[in-house]
């Protein structure tokens, strides 16, 4: 007779990702052995079973001095590299193999073989150091770890568990496998020896308690899974007791004559060397436990504490009878409360591997009493997978025991199906259907299986359900109800027969039937499942968008979608009937088409039923005024007008009927109440209210253009606004109904449909422009610049502050910025004061804004300087260093060191200003200002400057046009609105400070002072005459390190620097910020090889900027 027992122990290292198989087997005959037996010397060492069946080891030292696994023969003393840590590394080898090898050489030197496992330890922890022999047989473990401890490499935290890197990426696993396969080959005989366990349980016990966090990391690791493995050893050893302690039951119980004494005695030596075994094993096991467990489970490192958590779980679960007590369960009780998430994630798993087998609640009833409230409120932990690993176990825990949580411990559970996020919401909704919806009655669930419809076993569930949506008072959310419970009671929620009998039958006699509150969330409810069935996705809010669907979901949501559609085909015609006066129930029932599968009207010859359907939404039309009812109307003739399905021409007979008949009511209805005037009653009000809210509804999704509904709209609101007279209401609906026949005009703009204004369009926008700009110049560049901001108003709006400046959107923006700067023309001097003043409208409203994240962040529109550099071109020379001027008044010094992305707008503007004026551009990789060009630009050849520049009137200054129209740098742009824009008097005289108040020479006084009003170009160059008029004092600039340079005299004004390549950010991309081409806008452009030529050209005789600029460059008379 042979009895085998076969124990699996598993690796429980989650980091690995895998698992480690031991298989422990011990047969009777192995008991019978007299042999083995009786030869024994040391105590508690049972003999190896038999290997027959293995092939002849080899031997364990080969040719050249190597073990066959590649190891050097003797560690420490010799300079092979092939250590043992470095084949369990590499893991090229089978691990049993490597251990054999092991103990093959422990039999012939155990010193040695112990100093390999020693530095394997050591080695393993990141140390470089190496215990001699010398070392192994006179210093004590103590004195060995401080004398590694100084060999450790400190200029490095890293040490193999924890390096990142394909090399390091199995070696966890690798790690803990040697330990359990050489406890497993070395429980037969070498665990017992009183030496080698002995050895190195000390070591691991001293390299737990060192500082050196590598040392306690690694050791403490080691000695859990030498732990499992023991444990392993010991249920083996528990079994075969028993089974030796049944097999001298049985021999003792026969009768004397057939009893065998021999054996008797061999069975009672056994269980003895088995008692000595275990003895021995849960002596090495307490030392583990009480030298390193209870130190190490509360250490300062979570993943040490995470370690020792996650192996107590696999104790308790193999050998529950030893371990699965208070003694060793509260200190996972304890640890319930760690700060960390991570640790406290290894206790829920922990205990849930527990709570799974329902025949251990017994052993586990009082530790649930006592920590049952603590992992309750672990449901609402703040990080998300600690949440809903408590969500399981608190469901295992209802699972196992219905009397364990009160009903306030499940309505804890029950709020979060409506999280909002996903995992934490669908364990809720397994523990509210293991609550709620499980039918424990085997009996009654088969007499139910029989029935169908409302009276199916998922009537009374349906009942609940709803009932319970409406007790959570979260109405809104039966969307993310549905979605909780999707893939625990999908089956139930896809009951949709059960549904639609409990809304349109009557109810059976001694049924309560539903209320109406019960009918409408149901119907809410329904409406959520069809959708969460045909769209095979969560609802918004939950997930980060929609993924692809595999396969088989693939083909689920095909098959639902017929499934539903064939239901409700039939069915939706007799709810829009039973409950057409419900504009509720109605709204919520005409969203179900748009999941349908609308071929099946056509294929399945159910005409009959689509025309029931258009039949009671025409009737629903009819009836109601509510918003929501219409709209959903519209849409669903929306979408059964789709023209890729053949009932389309049905629909839209069916569509044009109705519109017909609302718009000759409209009609009517418009001239009864013009007719009426202020007479008008309630019944006329209400006639065209009525019949314009419908067709307003209808508009918004169809294209009503040619019923012409705007000319009745602007009768309507025409005498509104002559006789004051109109409601409210109606004049809301008529200019909504009048936005939408503009918006379909513009719909068939764009898809090129002829329209009697598209001919025209173009040549009229020209003519306006032409017609701006010969009316008031400065006023025209206004308004292109404050149609710009609007669209970088919008674009901030639609994508945040952080603009991608290299998206289509913002290269939108520039190209038409150049497309506007085009239109100012070749001639600089007529346009100079425009330019000018567009330029600081410009830098206004790029500055307006302060960052509220500080001082040291860009300002909100900081970016618009980019397009604003698309009117550099149009900038005289003089002019671009007096808009520089104005643009330094707003930088600080922070603002011109800094070289980040953020900052590259301002850059790139800054440098189109100085580009051919007599400042140095901005460097963007030293963070200072690059020294001007030491050569000056000959003026050789340059015809004479004789013309003086021709002079106006004060009155067209912008001075005083900024005093009668906003400016972008005052007025805080609009978002949408039209670009011409009129202040209002009252509130622009509020803003007018008492000119008795103001000092000399002061702002307000300028503007109010008609001898004093000139050009903002001449107040700024004024400013810089009577700068150097009153001593010439030195033009200092702010450069990065705080060096500042005096500017060159005047015979240096003209000179034009030379630009050098710079660096445009740490992507090593380069930009040239000082081209400047009147058609082209600024761009990302890579190195130019010829860039210093083209800078160092002689200057171009022709441009226009050579002939109106004199000898100074400043202080001329422009006006």
């Amino acid at each position: 007779m042979c009895v085998c027992v076969c124990l699996v122990c598993r690796d429980s290292s989650n980091e690995s990702g895998q698992g480690d198989s031991v298989s422990l087997s011990l047969s009777v005959s192995e008991l019978e052995d007299t042999g083995e037996g009786k030869s024994k010397k040391k105590r508690g060492r049972p003999g190896r079973p038999p290997a027959a069946s293995k092939k002849a080891r080899k031997s364990p030292v080969d040719k050249g001095g190597r073990r066959p696994n590649g190891m050097a023969q003797h560690n420490g003393q010799g300079g092979d590299p092939s250590t043992l840590f470095e084949v369990v590394k590499l893991g090229k080898s089978a691990m049993q193999s490597v251990v054999d090898d092991w103990i093959e050489s422990y039999k012939q030197d155990r010193d040695m073989a112990l100093l390999d496992l020693i530095n394997f330890f050591i080695q393993c922890s990141g140390c470089k150091g190496t215990v001699r022999i010398e070392m192994f047989r006179n210093m004590q473990n103590a004195e060995i770890i401080r004398k590694m401890t100084e060999e450790f490499d400190e200029d490095s935290g890293d040490y193999p568990l924890t390096i990142a890197g394909p090399q390091w990426k199995k070696f966890r696993y690798n790690f803990c496998e040697f330990i359990c396969v050489l406890i497993r080959q070395c429980q037969y005989s070498i665990i017992y020896d009183e030496y080698m366990m002995d050895t190195v349980i000390s070591l691991l016990t001293g390299l737990s308690d060192s500082q050196v966090r590598a040392f306690r990391h690694t050791s403490t690791l080691a000695a859990m899974k030498l732990m499992t493995a023991l444990v392993n050893v010991a249920l083996n050893l528990s079994i075969n007791q028993d089974n030796t302690q049944r097999q001298y039951e049985a021999e003792r119980n026969k009768v004397a004559g057939k009893r065998a004494t021999d054996k008797l005695e061999l069975l009672l030596e056994k269980r003895k060397e088995l008692q000595e075994n275990q003895d021995e094993i849960e002596n090495m096991m307490n030392s583990i436990f009480k030298g390193i467990f209870v130190h190490r489970y509360r250490d300062a490192i979570a993943e040490i504490r995470a370690i020792c958590i996650e192996e107590i779980g696999v104790w308790m679960k193999l050998y529950s009878d030893a371990f699965l007590n208070d003694s060793y369960l509260k200190y996972v009780g304890w640890t319930l409360h760690d700060r960390q998430g991570e640790v406290r994630l290894k206790c829920l798993k922990a205990l849930q591997t527990l709570y799974t087998n329902r025949g251990l609640f017994p052993k586990l009833e009082l530790f649930t009493n006592r920590f049952k409230d603590r992992i309750v409120s672990m449901t609402l932990d703040k990080e998300y997978d600690v949440a809903v690993e408590a969500i399981r176990l608190v469901t295992l825990i209802l699972h196992g025991s219905e009397d364990a949580l009160s009903n306030e411990d499940c309505e804890n559970v029950y709020h979060l199906v409506y999280s909002a996020h996903r995992p934490v919401a669908v364990a809720a909704g397994e523990f509210l259907h293991r609550k709620l919806f499980s039918r424990h009655d085997p009996q009654a669930e088969e007499a139910l299986a029989k029935r169908r419809g409302r009276n199916s076993p998922n009537g009374n569930l349906i009942r609940m359900l709803v009932l319970f949506f409406l007790e959570s008072e979260l109405h809104e959310h039966a969307a993310y109800l549905v979605d909780s419970l999707w893939d625990s009671s999908q089956e139930l929620l896809k009951d949709w027969d059960c549904m639609i009998e409990l809304l349109l039958e009557e109810p059976v006699q001694g049924e309560e039937a539903l209320g109406d509150r019960h009918e409408s969330a149901l119907i809410e409810l329904m409406v959520c499942t069809i959708r969460q069935a045909a769209e095979a996705h969560p609802p918004v809010g939950r997930g980060t968008g929609k993924r692809v669907l595999t396969a088989k979901e693939k083909k689920t949501q095909i098959d639902d979608k017929n499934k539903l559609t064939e239901h409700f085909i039939i069915a939706l015609p007799m709810l829009l009937s039973k409950y057409q006066a419900d504009a509720e129930k109605v709204a919520n029932l005409l969203q179900i088409p748009q999941f349908f599968d609308l071929e099946v009207y056509s294929s399945g010859r159910m005409e009959k039923h689509l025309d029931a359907l258009l039949k009671q939404i025409r009737l629903v039309v009819e009836k109601h005024t509510e918003t929501e009812v219409l709209e959903a109307c519209s849409k669903t003739y929306s979408i059964l007008c789709s023209e890729e399905y053949t009932i389309m021409n049905r629909v839209d007979i069916a569509r044009s009927q109705l519109i017909d008949e609302l718009t000759d009511r409209f009609s009517h209805s418009v001239e009864d109440l013009l007719q009426e005037g202020d007479e008008a009653d309630d019944d006329d009000i209400y006639s065209v209210l009525s019949s314009l809210k419908k067709l307003t509804a209808f508009h918004n999704a169809h294209d009503l253009t040619k019923w012409d509904l705007f000319k009745n709209c602007y009768r309507l609101l025409k005498m509104g606004i002559e006789q004051g007279s109109m409601p409210e209401q109606i004049a809301v609906q008529a200019l909504q109904c009048s936005h939408y026949s503009i918006l379909w005009q513009l719909v068939r703009i764009t898809e090129g449909s002829p329209s009697k204004y598209y001919n025209d369009y173009g040549d009229i926008i020209k003519e306006t422009l032409s017609k701006t700009r010969q009316t008031d110049k400065i006023q025209c560049a206004k308004t292109l610049i404050l149609s710009l901001q609007q669209l970088f108003n919008e674009l901030v709006q639609d994508q945040g502050p952080n603009l991608d400046r290299t998206s289509s959107h913002v290269s939108g923006i520039k190209e038409l910025a150049r497309r506007f700067a085009l239109t100012f023309g070749l001639d600089q001097i007529k346009t100079r004061e425009a330019v000018a003043t567009l330029h600081k409208d410009g830098i206004d409203f790029a500055f307006k804004f302060p960052n509220p994240k500080g001082a040291e962040y860009p300002p909100t529109n900081l970016a618009f300087l980019e397009v604003l550099c698309e009117f550099s071109s149009k900038l005289l020379r003089q002019d671009k260093k007096t808009v520089h001027s104005y643009l330094e008044k707003f930088m600080t010094e922070y603002m011109m060191e800094r070289r980040e992305d953020v900052w590259l707008p301002l850059i790139a503007y800054r440098n189109s200003l100085l580009t051919g004026g007599d400042e140095d551009r901005m460097s963007v990789t030293t963070g200072s200002t690059t020294s001007r060009a030491s050569t000056v630009r000959s003026k050789r050849g340059r015809p004479p400057l004789h013309k003086k520049l021709p002079e106006e009137s004060g009155d067209g200054s912008w001075v005083m046009r900024n005093d009668s129209l906003q400016t972008p740098g005052g007025l805080q742009t609009p978002q949408l609105t039209s670009t011409v824009l009129r202040e209002n008097p009252r509130q622009a005289a509020e803003h007018i400070p008492d000119q008795d108040s103001s000092e000399p020479g002061s702002e307000p006084d300028f503007i109010h002072n008609p001898q004093m009003q000139m050009s903002w170009l001449d107040q700024q160059k004024m400013e810089e005459v009577n700068r150097k008029d009153r001593g010439g004092m030195n033009y200092m600039k702010a450069r990065s390190g705080g060096v500042r340079q005096q500017v060159r005299g005047l015979m240096e004004d003209d000179a034009e620097p030379i630009f050098e390549d710079v660096m445009m950010s740490s992507r090593g991309q380069l930009e040239d910020m000082n081209e400047e081409f009147e058609d082209t806008m600024v761009i990302d452009l890579p190195p130019s090889r010829n860039r210093r030529e083209r800078a160092e050209l002689r200057p171009d005789f022709f441009d226009s900027t050579a002939i109106i600029e004199d000898d100074s460059g400043f202080g001329m008379q422009m006006f």
